[in-house]
């Protein structure tokens, strides 16, 4: 099968170069989105197939199937997508569904280009996120990295007032926000440039997009490399209910962080793992889950204070909680168990990728009569785990620590 992708713009009367314009004269099968199909129609033989892009995109790759099957010889799809089909594109999509396909692409300026074009702003500098039908995830990523010059594209759902209440709720207050909407449409076209308060009030047309850049002059968000245990807003105020930050470093150097992708912090308490792995791995996908509900309050109050969002927070037991439906961890740290250590191993395990691996923390108080380490041996085997050397660590005048590893 034989796709040719060609980008437009939302302008209304569209002009294409001669070699494109043959190719539309003489195509038999045509393809787009709905708005596509309104701007291209008075271009179309009389006689054209048009074939709708809607979602499911199965079903549509499929009406592909049975079309190329129903005429001898094969004709090819002429695709109409916006700006570069290989921009986070169409033409991306059909090579993922049809790596076989035969593609010829013939592109237009993305719409994030055509905004900085309106803003006369270089944009060789400008790292890119996709919101559209995306998650947070790699705008959060973005954010904690303090990049200066963010382009993004938008959804029905990502908003640029939604964009900018995000910013505000975790503290990225130093940006201006500047957004494009039917860029390429000369009577709709309009370009606006806001600070993050205006946005949150303002509704945007569709499509649009957005460039988001730091005045650096007011960049004022702090870099930690392990963040005080003081600035953490505690449960109950008690010092006892947090992993000590040397304690926190070398958990996270334990759970190898930097080669891991999806963490999952069990017993999170006051969010000191997960918002310290947050910072210093942005990439990572966190899940945190708590029984006491108390805890849930601190963990928000705590990441906004440290302008950390993306970690999805989770209440309740944990062995009650339903984990099929969330991404298979490759690395999990226990930070509570509540004598039930072997159970939630158990359960972990039947989501843990083959090379993910379990950390947990045992603490050497005399008081304690559960013997977490004794627990962890038990559990380790029974469910057939390797255990790694631990490490042992006193901070101040706190009892022995123990940073506990096992694999599959």
């Amino acid at each position: 099968m034989k796709f040719i992708v060609i980008g437009i713009t939302d302008q209304s009367n569209p002009w294409f170069p001669p070699e494109v314009m043959e190719i539309i004269q003489q195509g038999k099968v045509f393809s787009g989105g709905k708005r596509h199909h309104e701007i291209v129609a008075p271009l179309l033989p009389s006689d054209a197939t048009w074939i709708d892009i809607t979602v499911p995109l199965d079903d549509v790759f499929e009406q592909y199937k049975l079309k190329a099957n129903s005429q001898k010889p094969t004709a090819p799809f002429i695709v109409f997508a916006s700006g570069d089909p290989l921009f986070f594109g169409f033409a991306n999509t059909i090579k993922r569904k049809m790596p076989d396909a035969e593609i010829v692409v013939y592109a237009t300026f993305n719409s994030l280009q055509m905004l900085a074009h309106r803003l006369v702003m270089p944009y060789h500098d400008m790292h890119i996120v996709s919101l559209t039908g995306r998650p947070w995830q790699e705008f959060d990523k973005a954010l904690i990295e303090h990049t200066e010059k963010i382009g993004i594209l938008t959804d029905k759902e990502h908003t640029p007032a939604a964009i900018a209440q995000r910013m505000i709720d975790y503290g990225y207050r130093w940006y201006q926000m500047h957004v494009g909407e039917h860029l390429g449409n000369p009577t709709e076209e309009k370009v606006s440039t806001l600070t993050l308060e205006e946005a949150i009030q303002k509704t945007f047309a569709h499509p649009n997009c957005v460039i988001i850049e730091a005045n650096s002059q007011q960049l004022t968000a702090k870099s930690y490399f392990g963040i005080p245990d003081n600035e953490f807003t505690l449960l109950d105020g008690r010092e006892r209910m947090i992993t000590k930050m040397p304690i926190r470093l070398l958990t996270l150097q334990a759970l190898d962080l930097p080669k891991k992708k999806v963490l999952w912090d069990i017993g999170f308490c006051t969010g000191s793992i997960s918002i310290e792995a947050k910072l210093q791995f942005p990439h990572l996908q966190i899940e945190s889950f708590e029984i006491r509900p108390e805890c849930e309050a601190i963990i928000q109050e705590n990441a906004r204070h440290f302008c950390t969002p993306g970690i999805n927070i989770h209440m309740g037991d944990f062995l009650e909680t339903d984990i099929s439906v969330l991404s298979k961890p490759d690395a999990v740290f226990i930070g509570g168990h509540g004598g039930k250590l072997k159970e939630i191993m158990k359960k972990v395990l039947t989501v843990l990728t083959p090379d993910g691996c379990i950390v947990m923390n045992s603490v050497k108080a005399p008081k304690v009569t559960t013997d977490s380490h004794q627990l962890w041996d038990e559990a380790c085997q029974e469910l057939g785990l390797i255990q790694e050397s631990s490490m042992r660590i006193i901070i101040d005048e706190h009892h022995p620590i123990e940073i506990l590893k096992c694999k599959r």
